[in-house]
C-alpha cells in the first residue's frame, strides 16, 4: 500500500493535537504562541516530506530529474546526444572555369545558413554542386531538394542566386525522454552478445541517429545491416560514416560484415476522391495531407504500404462521408534488396465527389 505523506493542515493539527493531549488548559487558538510555533515546525516537516519524496523519485530511472536521470544513464555507458548539423550539396551556376575557393555562405530566404566547403570550378554546364554544411545543428537545417539559396559573396563569375540539391541529417539534441528509452532498452534487454537488438542498440547511440531497424543475413551468412534514419528522414552521409565506424568497433569480431545505410525513397502518389457535405475541396485536403503523413511516418523502411489502412484513415476523418482511393489501385511492397526502400507520401490530389 503506497504512503501518503501527510500535508501542512494535517501535521499541523496533529501537533496541536499532541499539545492539547498533554496540556489540556493550553490554548491552541489561531493566534496562540502554540498555534505559531505548530504552524513552523508544521512547515519545516512538509519540506522534509517533500524531500523525501524527490528523493525516492531519483532513485528510478523513469521519474528522475534530467541531472539524476544522466546519471543513471551514465552507469551503462550512455550520454546525451548533441545535435548534428545538416549536411549535403548546393548547386553553383555561373561562367565556365571561373575557380570556386575557400568556404562560402549561402542563405535561404528564411534565414537558414549553410558553409560550401568544398572547393572546384564551374564546369561545361555551367554549374557545380558542391558539399556543403548547416552553420547551426538541428533539425531545422533540413531543406528540400530545389530550396533557393543566395551566396553572401559569391567568388568572380559565380552567380549569386543558388539551390540547394541535398541538405538532410540535421538533428535536434536529444531529449531526456529519448534519453530514458535508450537507457531502459539497455535494463529490459541487456547485452546479448551481438543479436539484431545489439546492432539496433549500437546504432541509436550514435549522434544524428534517430530510429535503426536491423535486417540480419541481408547479404547472406555472417552479415548484419542497419538502416538509419535522422530526424525522420534520411541520414547524411557524416552521419552514415560516424554510425558505421562506431558498429565496426562494437559488433563481434567474428561477424563478417555489417553495412550502415540509408533507406532508398519510394514515393506514392494519392488521388483521392472524397463525398463531404458543406465541405470544400481545400478543408478536404487539409484534413487528409496530415492524416496521410503521420501514416508514412509510423512506416519502417521496408515496411509494406497497404491501401485499406490509408482508406480506412480517409473514412474516419470528420465531416468526409465517403471516398474513393482512386491511386495507388494496389498494395505496395518495398524491396528491401539490393536496396531497402522507403514508403513516402508523393503528390497528393484531393477531389470531391460530383
Amino acid at each position: 500500500m503506497p504512503f501518503t505523506p501527510p500535508d501542512f493542515p494535517a501535521i499541523q493539527a496533529a501537533i496541536l493535537r499532541d499539545i492539547a493531549n498533554q496540556l489540556p488548559d493550553a490554548d491552541t487558538g489561531a493566534d496562540s504562541d502554540f498555534a505559531i510555533r505548530a504552524n513552523a515546525t508544521a512547515s519545516a516537516i512538509e519540506g522534509l516530506y517533500q524531500h523525501q519524496a524527490w528523493v525516492v523519485r531519483q532513485i528510478f530511472p523513469d521519474t528522475a530529474d534530467s541531472d539524476y536521470l544522466a546519471l543513471h544513464a551514465r552507469t551503462r555507458g550512455l550520454s546525451k546526444k548533441v545535435g548534428v548539423p545538416a549536411a549535403g550539396t548546393i548547386q553553383l551556376t555561373g561562367q565556365q572555369t571561373a575557380a570556386i575557393s575557400g568556404p562560402l555562405l549561402a542563405q535561404t530566404p528564411d534565414g537558414r545558413q549553410y558553409t560550401i566547403t568544398a572547393t572546384g570550378a564551374i564546369d561545361a554546364t555551367q554549374a557545380i554542386s558542391l558539399a556543403a554544411v548547416a552553420v547551426v545543428s538541428g533539425s531545422a537545417g533540413n531543406a528540400a531538394a530545389g530550396t533557393p539559396v543566395t551566396l553572401t559573396q559569391p567568388p568572380p563569375g559565380v552567380n549569386a542566386a543558388a539551390t540547394i540539391t541535398s541538405m538532410v541529417g540535421g538533428t535536434d539534441d536529444e531529449t531526456d525522454a529519448d534519453l530514458l528509452a535508450r537507457l531502459l532498452d539497455v535494463i529490459q534487454r541487456p547485452p546479448a552478445g551481438g543479436n539484431a537488438q545489439d546492432y539496433r542498440r549500437w546504432a541509436l547511440n550514435v549522434a544524428g541517429v534517430t530510429s535503426a531497424y536491423v535486417y540480419p543475413l541481408r547479404r547472406g551468412l555472417g552479415t548484419c545491416d542497419v538502416v538509419i534514419t535522422s530526424a525522420g528522414g534520411i541520414p547524411s552521409a557524416v552521419t552514415l560514416a560516424a554510425a558505421q565506424a562506431y558498429i565496426d568497433s562494437v559488433r563481434p569480431v567474428t561477424a563478417k560484415s555489417s553495412l550502415v545505410l540509408a533507406p532508398a525513397p519510394l514515393p506514392i502518389d494519392h488521388v483521392i476522391q472524397v463525398a463531404m457535405p458543406g465541405g470544400s475541396q481545400a478543408l478536404a485536403l487539409a484534413l487528409i495531407q496530415p492524416a496521410l503523413a503521420g501514416y508514412f511516418a509510423s512506416l519502417p523502411p521496408g515496411t509494406p504500404y497497404v491501401r485499406s489502412q490509408v482508406e480506412t484513415i480517409v473514412s474516419n476523418l470528420p465531416g468526409i462521408t465517403d471516398r474513393l482511393l482512386v491511386a495507388p489501385t494496389a498494395n505496395v511492397v518495398p524491396a528491401t534488396s539490393p536496396a531497402v526502400q522507403w514508403c513516402q507520401l508523393g503528390n497528393l490530389s484531393v477531389s470531391l465527389m460530383s
